[in-house]
């Protein structure tokens, strides 16, 4: 048994998938060569994940074979979820990896700035009073300097109020920084790590929202033909842009590929002007090397001559052409690129396969953890099998070939002072509206490079090759079949609550518990709660099990002197280490499983309101944890299911609440409406949450028409307007304009229009500049009954446990009248 004493963090200047299949079809791998020989390269430039044309990223890998990178602003944070109940950071994190599956199906490379998406902005006003104009014009500049690329294209124009704001701020710093990033007295400090880089041109990516693009006489564009066939991949680039699309499933964008020809352009914003190529005038790289053209004219007689059908035949030009690059006195970022590819693509083409896996997901520092590395060689080419580099060399001196499978158990020996697998970005507090990476060569990185693995040398003919190998959980599912993970590390001591928050108030559980689980053994410590006196709780009971190796605290919250405060929880151990982070995990089959820290702490809110204790029906939408917060204040809630809406059923309920976006993903809710209806006109309370106007499965919302808009108030302190002496504001809790305070993100989404006079709108909200918007709030008696349908964003400000918030939708839920 061989003792790995150390861990390889990969490097960071090219993340690209790794791959364990056996082998490409010989037409991907001449594909391949084409990649290899050209040199161009292209940044797209946006502000969020699934901004990006895909198309034209499919058609610019595929079809002209450049190097093409996607820098998307943010990660997504402030969106909406179709798929489950993540929000903020690990909606970001969700989307981050979404975007990494949709580069691996077009071939392009993803980038991000350290901006946090903080929900809609109306102009590029409203988004740099977020953002730091300066910090994230840095990143852009850093990326650009890091990326070299010939051209930029930007996915949005400069002009505000076109679209959100966080767009067109995408245009604005992308315009800018195509000029400073050749400055060199512009952010110096960068100059350490990469030189000035001017690209050739920048366009933007030229569209007309429900129409064929036309060009402004005098405009220099070019248009792309998208919709081509790609003989060598067997499909379109529409196809392709389709699949990647599809990736974004969070965001419910299932893509169909448009069928026959289709084209995309870019009008040139900055930039030497050109006759027919926005290519014109860029470098071959190639020719930057004193052997330039022999490794070009290789190229192309590997090109010439290459053996379809027996591509192992084309390896002895292969492995020659990477002698010749591999020779080449240059530390140019391209080039190195260059010389990892060759190496991809002469393993590819002898249909390697290398391994380095263990039978559990997580581990923890100080954990000795056996791996085993398992290669195997498909092809007559022998290949030595030399070693596992890192600090320590694990020496295998095999050789492999024929099929012939070769494996060797390896324990890994991790570290104590080995950090936990956090995402990079959020190692650290945010900053405002940004991440606070401090490490200025992570910024750009879409993901942790992997934390535990091994580089695995090889020699091919005299050749040598190294490829990366992450330790991996690889195991099978009866379903899916073989399954890989990554491998993580998580605290030795996880803490968790069973609740976000706690309200002080008549009728609500004060209880809190909180859960210790050790992977190890148990250690002795002490539970410490920052920011509470010892008179404001009491531990009533601490259960301690051996066998699970976790110990259980029931903790009573006694008193609060303020309205809202934060406390953190945490668990000291008999030798002096703190331990105070949750382990988070998210689970979903189009992306790896992800993980990731929150510091354990909850919120003590202290609210004077009436409560009852009557009984809620929730029926779910595209998921949210408003249930979770109603629970929390003493409700009884239940779930209903499909074949609980019926009035029959619904009339044991004082109020029924339809989750966020359930008219767009439930067709029985839809189909049932009149159910619901009925079921207000007898004497019940009735709440919808928004929905979005598209895809509407009925048209039908509500006893009395209305229509959906795209009218949205996003910034969540503007000031509002209401009728404080109306039921929803008066009964059985006062609302005071003080409500409305502390907010977060925006006041609400998709407000009504064109409502019923029946209907009252008691509540009116503006964004800045903005005329006054009254569809946020919709409230009707009907019947017996009464029925509310709300744009607010209940679904952001309940979990936050913004106290105004809370107490407005209390009454929203009394006037069910306490049945």
């Amino acid at each position: 048994m061989t003792k790995l004493n150390w861990l390889l963090v990969f490097p960071f200047l090219l993340i690209i998938p790794i791959t364990f299949g056996q082998g490409l079809p010989s037409s991907v791998l001449y594909h391949e060569l084409l990649k290899l020989k050209e040199t161009k390269r292209v940044l797209y430039l946006a502000a969020h994940p699934d901004d990006e044309n895909t198309r034209l990223i499919a058609y610019l890998a595929n079809g002209e074979h450049a190097q093409v990178a996607y820098l998307s602003l943010t990660r997504g944070d402030g969106g909406q979820n179709l798929i489950g109940k993540e929000l903020g950071l690990a909606l970001g994190m969700i989307r981050t990896n979404e975007l990494l599956k949709a580069r691996e199906t077009d071939g392009g490379r993803q980038f991000f700035s350290r901006a946090i998406d903080f929900g809609y902005s109306k102009n590029p006003d409203e988004t740099l009073n977020n953002w730091e104009r300066e910090k994230l014009l840095s990143d852009v500049v850093w990326i650009i300097r890091r990326f070299q690329p010939d051209i930029i294209i930007n996915r949005f124009t400069t002009t505000p109020g076109t679209t959100h704001g966080q767009h067109t701020t995408s245009a604005i710093l992308g315009v800018e920084a195509f000029s400073k990033a050749a400055d060199p007295s512009v952010f110096p400090e960068q100059l350490e790590s990469v030189k000035p880089w001017q690209p050739k041109r920048i366009f933007w990516n030229a569209y007309n929202w429900g129409g064929q693009y036309e060009p402004e006489e005098g405009k220099t564009y070019h248009q792309f033909p998208v919709g081509d066939y790609n003989p060598l991949l067997g499909t379109t680039y529409s196809q392709i842009a389709a699949d990647s699309r599809t990736m974004h499933k969070s965001q419910g964008f299932g893509s169909t590929a448009q069928i026959g020809e289709g084209t995309d352009h870019i009008e040139l914003i900055e930039g030497e002007p050109f006759d027919d190529d926005p290519f014109e005038g860029v470098p071959n790289r190639w020719n930057q090397l004193k052997e330039g053209q022999t490794i070009q004219a290789s190229i192309d007689k590997i090109l010439e001559n290459f053996d379809f059908t027996e591509p192992q035949n084309n390896l002895k030009g292969i492995l020659s052409l990477k002698k010749l690059l591999d020779s080449q006195n240059s530390v140019a970022v391209w080039l190195k690129e260059k010389q990892d590819h060759i190496n991809q693509i002469i393993l590819d083409l002898l249909g390697v396969r290398s391994e380095l896996i263990v039978r559990k997901e997580i581990g923890f520092p100080g954990e000795s953890i056996e791996a085993e590395l398992i290669f195997n060689n498909p092809s007559e080419v022998p290949i030595n099998v030399e070693n596992l580099a890192g600090s320590q060399v694990i020496e295998i001196n095999q050789t492999a070939k024929s099929n012939q499978l070769i494996t060797q158990k390896i324990t890994l020996e991790i570290p104590e002072d080995h950090p936990v697998s956090q995402p990079f970005w959020l190692e650290n507090p945010l900053d405002g509206s940004h991440y606070d990476i401090r490490d200025p060569e992570k910024i750009g990185l879409p993901v942790n490079p992997y934390q535990v693995g091994k580089k695995l040398m090889l020699t091919v003919d005299g050749q040598k090759i190294s490829t990366d190998l992450p330790v991996m959980f690889k195991y099978n599912d009866q379903v899916d079949g073989e399954v890989r993970q990554p491998f993580v590390l998580v605290p030795e001591v996880n803490v968790s609550l069973n609740k976000d928050n706690i309200y002080l108030i008549d009728g609500a559980d004060h209880s809190l518990q909180i859960e210790l689980t050790f992977e190890e053994e148990i250690h002795p410590g002490d539970l410490q709660f920052e920011g509470l006196k010892p008179d404001q709780y009491k531990v009533i009971q601490k259960q301690t099990d051996e066998t699970r190796k976790r110990i259980v605290y029931d903790v009573q919250l006694l008193g609060s002197e303020t309205e809202k405060k934060e406390v953190l929880v945490s668990y000291i151990t008999d030798q002096g280490k703190k331990y105070n982070l949750n382990t988070n995990r998210i689970l979903y089959k189009h992306i790896p499983n992800l993980t990731y820290f929150t510091t354990t702490s909850f919120g003590l809110i202290n609210l004077d309101i009436k409560v009852s204790n009557q009984k809620i029906g929730y029926i779910s939408g595209a998921g949210d944890d408003v249930p979770d917060v109603l629970r929390d204040l003493g409700y009884s809630v239940t779930y209903l299911d499909n074949s609980d809406l019926n009035k029959e059923i619904l009339a044991e309920y004082a109020t029924v609440i339809v989750g966020i976006r359930a008219f767009n993903v439930n067709q029985a809710l839809a189909e049932n409406l009149n159910q619901l209806m009925e079921y207000v006109k007898e004497g019940g309370n009735l709440i919808v949450q928004y929905n979005t106007s598209s895809p509407l499965l009925t048209r039908s919302l509500g006893p009395y028409p209305f229509s959906l808009s795209r009218d949205r108030v996003s910034v969540e302190d503007s000031p509002v307007q209401a009728d404080l002496s109306h039921p929803v504001f008066s009964f059985p809790n006062q609302i005071q304009l003080t409500d409305f305070d502390g907010w977060v993100q925006e006041r609400g989404l998709y407000f009504t229009s064109d409502w019923d006079s029946s209907y009252s709108t008691p509540l009116t909200v503006k964004d800045p500049d903005e005329d006054p918007k009254k569809g946020a709030l919709l409230f009707a008696e009907y019947g017996k009954g009464t029925y509310t349908y709300s744009g607010i964003s209940w679904f952001r400000q309940l979990p936050a446990g913004v106290p105004g918030a809370v107490k407005i939708f209390v009454n929203l839920i009394e006037q069910g009248g306490g049945k």
